[in-house]
């Protein structure tokens, strides 16, 4: 196989995991314009668009989709026989993590990364997209590097490392009526209740077991995040149930009250993960452990 045609693999590849030619080059260390020679000979070979354009970025033809585990499979053979894989420097790495993770998640652990790249990898960027039905497959693909939050359906091919244990706690706003130094469940029953259906949370297992123990929760207002729910919670005589750690990082920062639920909720773990393809990438595995070691260092939340 000449150099050439691995170039074309590669530009193959990262064009596929990242849906832009300006994303490959860069990754590729490339200029935008050789990679668009080495797509249109792609093209050319064979004989198929491969990558149509649409509103948010480069599409995959069928023909692509078929070509992509061949191209992956030809590219990491590559790899092992001349091992040209190369220790990852973080300090001098100008290189783009993409990051599923939920809002919590981005209140919670983003300032800490943050502080923490600009300290030890000023040219590392990171790139957030949230969690969502497309979560496993941008994984599989290579556009997202990992994914945080509470996922139990990502098993095969994936692998996982839990993060810290979560548990819910209810929050009040403090000029409420008729909620003052606890929360008793008579109230939980009685009172009005905001929910957050965020994908990648427990408020799944807090359906079920609000079901299961018979309880009662007049629920006035759905919401699909959490960004929100303080003024929500401040504004309003709405109770809503929220993960502790945000409730942490929140408390203080406005005008509500927070208490323990009043009835028993298990916990649950909220956990890394990534796709086989990429354990072993030195990149990966260096964020994993920067993300672990930020979680590891919070306040524990159980």
């Amino acid at each position: 196989m000449q150099t050439a045609d691995v170039r074309l693999l590669q530009v193959f590849d990262e064009i596929y995991k990242t849906r832009s030619v300006t994303r490959a080059a860069d990754n590729l260390g490339l200029g935008q314009p050789a990679v668009s020679i080495a797509l249109a000979k792609l093209r050319e070979h064979f004989d198929d668009p491969l990558f149509v354009r649409i509103a948010n970025g480069m599409e995959p033809t069928p023909m692509a989709r078929e070509l992509e585990r061949a191209v992956r499979q030809a590219l990491d053979a590559l790899d092992l026989v001349f091992g040209h894989r190369i220790d990852f420097d973080p300090a001098s790495s100008e290189r783009t993590f993409c990051i599923s993770m939920t809002d919590i998640s981005q209140l919670v652990l983003l300032p800490k990364l943050w502080a923490h790249l600009r300290k030890t990898s000023p040219g590392v960027h990171i790139d957030i997209v949230p969690l969502s039905a497309e979560t496993p497959r941008m994984l599989e693909t290579g556009e997202a590097d990992l994914a945080l939050g509470f996922m139990p359906q990502l098993e095969a091919g994936f692998y996982q490392q839990s993060l810290f244990r979560q548990r819910y706690v209810c929050v009040a706003s403090t000029d409420h009526p008729r909620i003052r130094d606890e929360l008793t469940l008579a109230q939980f029953e009685t009172e009005e209740h905001a929910v957050v259906t965020s994908s990648g949370t427990g408020h799944l297992i807090l359906d079920r077991e609000i079901a299961r123990q018979g309880i009662t929760r007049h629920i006035a207002l759905r919401v699909p995040n959490y960004l929100g729910i303080a003024f929500v919670v401040e504004q309003t005589d709405m109770l809503v149930m929220i993960p502790e750690r945000l409730a942490q990082v929140l408390e203080g920062r406005g005008r509500f009250k927070v208490f323990p639920v009043p009835f028993e909720l298990p916990d649950y773990a909220v956990k890394q993960h990534w796709h086989e393809r990429y354990h072993h990438d030195p990149g990966n595995r260096w964020l994993r452990r920067v993300i672990s070691e930020l979680l590891s260092a919070a306040t524990p939340a159980a």
